[in-house]
């Protein structure tokens, strides 16, 4: 249709051109820019070379006309970018640049600008015909346009003439980069990050590498790691200068400049070609998760980042760089990233002639603790004290007499400052290394990994960081259950275990076919050496076969019918070792969630189901659905054909090929009773993290009131196994309470009497309901589990293990409506008072 508008106005600018009507061309100029509103094509080319081809006398008196005519329209008329195009081609060869101030400020308000469709490619190519550079944001600019899948090929012709500054600015990392350019001719550090941006290919190239490492020796290694690293780690800081977001899509703030991105890239593969040190493999590791943070309507922030990430790690040959490709394989949820890392671990243990459990165990550093759980460094006439408590580390200060203080001595910060810093970083490094080490370990109960005593003792019980959590497990030595207490292990009867030969054989020990005694004595003796669990072992949720199961034969219903919301779930199957695929509201297929034991040679499924059909009420903008129906948990032979679903529901059915026959589930009595538990266990834990029944602001039962009752009974309904664990501790943990006369246990609730009401705290999802009339008190907890554990342990005193977010929840709410009249939340007391 532009097209037609335009050609009108070409057949009336030829006649003004022939009667050599300046003003009657510079209105139908003018009329011909407003009906092009950012249109590209052989219509507007025309009119523009239509004018740039009258003679030069009428070219002026249409050029002083047009100047006029656009100072007098609108600050946002869309005619006014392509009439400054007009007038360049008007003003070839012609004296002064008309509107050139007006030409530069259009440009410079595309410093903000994420798409554009008008002439920026014209007016830049005009800016710089007149001798002047493009500014920093506007170069950003046209990099990301070039960037973009669809950019026409004018705009990324203007991108391939921009070469300064090398990167982008509006991202703190990149201007921290470019803020070390020295200006200097031939300055290395620029030229290699300019070799940086060039990094566009999935792995550096033998070529690439040849010229970086030439760089690097022009540089100096020294100077590239000490000017890198602390760029890299202002990664995913906010931008400097904010982006306009498009109405639809992602926040454009929160990812990373696509011409960044491809330096951060060659930023880690050169540090690959350094010589290995410990804050280059930290930083990588960084960089990867960093990367993969989720955006809303986006995903993982930078996948390729990551995977640059990964890739170099698995260059780097140091126990540093090794560390954190181990630690990442219990963080890294990104399928894709997390195939590089298993690739990087597997490649890595062929070469040393280990198995991959082995790799896992030896690459867990030491981090400069002496001891297992403790380091203790001397600093003049301090002494630091780097501690690990349960999952964390703490780093607290002696003086000169021996006493504690609170915080660092002025000495310390002013003649150590060094190794003041080489000790806060090892504290962080611990901290991430104990959550990761947890979740390996926790995950070892379906590893069927057994090790010789010399072995275990070796990378387990008297490893500087791992002793510190296996240490407060139980293991069989031998067949013998032991636990690890007064600098020994010892039996129940607290008898030492000291094998007589090193061959003995230590398992990790699971309460599943012990008897409930022996579980139950194994409570107690952690309790009198008051050990806390790195998580739930003693006290377990066990999960038999129930006749129902017998009954069904080939799945289990038991946590059936529940409503999750799905990126929650999704997120903790990853963690626990499932492979999931996120739902979306569209014409497709997905397989159930599942995870794959190779040990046992089987694959249990979870079978899900998109909920829902309205857009924006049921779904993301970018279409997943925000909430999955969960139905039947099976198991299969590992090899068997995958099954799937349509996401919004409807009959599983397994995909054959090439005449494979069906393969049908196995019967729930044939699976090993620990991988049953185990796996229910999951899915008991995704189900208990993510129902919609345990948030309490769903009182209304969400959208439409239509999980109204779900909500209800799953909010105050019986106790699946987890709560059920956890009325049994609070049966011993309560008494113990200061406010203790104020609480009983009464089925599933805990009964808190305050001095204005009485209260019913839902063991399993935390509700509250107040006497007389079971009137719904709405409390929501802060959003820090860490946090809320801390203070609920501060007051509770011992907890046999850590990591159980609701317990903490239901303790923390039984302190605080102990004593309701002390409560000051006018959102709690209004709802008390009612």
């Amino acid at each position: 249709m532009a097209e037609v508008f335009l050609q009108s106005h070409i057949d009336k600018l030829r006649n003004h051109a022939t009667a050599g009507a300046a003003d009657k061309l510079a209105r139908e100029a003018l009329k011909a820019a407003l009906s092009a509103d950012g249109y590209r094509g052989a219509g507007w080319d025309r009119v523009v070379g239509l004018l740039g081809d009258l003679d030069g006398t009428l070219r002026q008196g249409v050029s002083d006309a047009l100047v006029k005519q656009y100072r007098q329209l609108d600050e946002d008329s869309p005619a006014r970018p392509n009439v400054l195009v007009v007038l360049d081609a008007l003003g070839a060869g012609l004296p002064g640049d008309p509107l050139g101030a007006e030409r530069t400020a259009a440009l410079e308000r595309l410093g903000s600008a994420v798409w554009f469709s008008g002439p920026a490619d014209r007016l830049a190519e005009a800016e710089l015909a007149a001798g002047r550079t493009l500014p920093a944001p506007v170069v950003a600019f046209f990099r990301r346009a070039a960037a973009e899948p669809y950019c026409v090929p004018e705009l990324a012709a203007v991108a391939r003439k921009l070469h300064e500054p090398v990167l982008n600015v509006g991202e703190t990392w990149a201007e921290r980069a470019l803020d070390a350019v020295t200006g200097d001719p031939g300055d290395p550090w620029r030229d290699l990050l300019a070799h940086a941006a060039t990094a566009t290919s999935a792995k550096p190239t033998a070529k690439w590498d040849k010229a970086a490492r030439a760089l690097i020796a022009a540089a100096g290694a020294d100077r590239v790691r000490e000017t890198a690293l602390p760029c890299l780690a202002l990664v995913g800081r906010p931008r400097t200068i904010r982006l306009d977001t498009p109405p639809y899509g992602h926040d454009v703030n929160l990812a990373y400049d696509p011409f960044n991105a491809n330096a951060l890239r060659g930023l880690a593969w050169i540090l690959a070609l350094l010589p290995a040190h410990p804050d280059a493999a930290r930083a990588l590791g960084s960089l990867v998760e960093t990367s993969l943070k989720k955006v809303a309507g986006l995903g993982p922030v930078n996948p390729k980042v990551a995977n640059a990430g990964v890739n170099a790690l698995a260059r780097i040959d140091s126990e540093a760089a090794l560390a954190e490709l181990a630690r990442l394989t219990t963080r890294v949820t990104y399928k894709a990233t997390a195939k590089l890392l298993d690739a990087a671990l597997d490649a890595r243990a062929t070469a040393l002639g280990l198995t991959r459990e082995e790799i896992e165990e030896l690459a867990v550093p030491a981090y400069g603790l002496t001891g297992v759980g403790r380091r203790e460094a001397y600093l003049g006439e301090s002494t630091a004290v780097l501690e690990i408590r349960g999952v964390k580390a703490a780093l607290t200060w002696r003086n000169a007499s021996g006493k504690t203080v609170k915080s660092v001595p002025a000495a310390v910060r002013r003649d150590h400052p060094e190794e003041l810093m080489a000790l806060k970083t090892a504290v962080k490094d611990i901290d991430k290394m104990l959550g990761a080490q947890s979740e390996r370990l926790d995950r070892q109960f379906l590893a069927r990994r057994t090790w010789s005593y010399a072995a275990w003792r070796e990378r387990y019980l008297d490893h500087p960081l791992v002793g510190s959590l296996a240490r407060r497990l139980l293991w069989t030595v031998d067949g013998t259950p032991a636990g690890f207490a007064d600098g020994a292990l010892r039996t129940l009867t607290d008898d030492p275990v000291d094998p007589v030969e090193d061959g003995a054989e230590v398992t990790l020990w699971h309460p599943v076919g012990r008897e409930p005694a022996e579980v139950v004595a194994w409570r107690d003796w952690l309790e009198r050496h008051a050990i806390t669990q790195p998580f739930k072992q003693a006290h377990r949720e066990v999960y038999l076969l129930t006749d129902a199961e017998r009954a069904t034969g080939t799945y289990s219903n038991r946590f059936a019918a529940h409503i999750v919301r799905q990126h929650q779930f999704h997120s903790l199957a990853a963690v626990r070792g499932w492979r999931n695929k996120l739902r979306l509201c569209v014409d497709d297929e997905a397989p159930p969630a599942t995870r794959e034991l190779p040990q046992w040679g089987l694959r249990a499924e979870y079978w899900i189901e998109g909920e829902g059909e309205e857009y924006g009420v049921d779904t993301t903008d970018s279409g997943s659905y925000l909430r999955l129906r969960t139905d039947q948990v099976r198991f299969y032979p590992i090899d068997a054909p995958e099954n799937s679903a349509h996401c919004y529901g409807g009959e599983y059915r397994m995909w054959l090929r090439d005449r494979v026959e069906p393969v049908e589930p196995l019967p729930l009595a044939e699976i090993p009773p620990v991988v049953l538990s185990e796996v229910l266990r999951d899915v008991d834990l995704f189900v208990g993290v993510a129902s919609v029944g345990n948030d309490p602001t769903w009182q209304d039962g969400g959208p439409g009131g239509r999980f109204r009752e779900y909500w209800t009974s799953y909010g105050f309904g019986e106790l699946n196994q987890s709560a059920e664990t956890r009325r049994v501790l609070l049966e011993r943990l309560v008494p113990r309470l200061a406010i203790a006369g104020q609480c009983t246990i009464e089925g599933r609730f805990l009964h808190v009497r305050g001095e204005l009401r009485t209260y019913k705290i839902h063991l399993g999802s935390g509700n509250i309901l107040m006497t007389p009339n079971d009137q719904y008190l709405c409390i929501v907890p802060k959003s820090s589990s860490s946090a809320a554990a801390a203070g609920t342990t501060a007051s509770t005193g011992y907890l046999p293990f850590e990591g159980d977010r609701t317990l903490a929840v239901v303790l923390s709410k039984a302190l605080m409506l102990a004593k309701d009249t002390e409560i000051t939340d006018p959102t709690i007391l209004s709802q008390i008072r009612r």
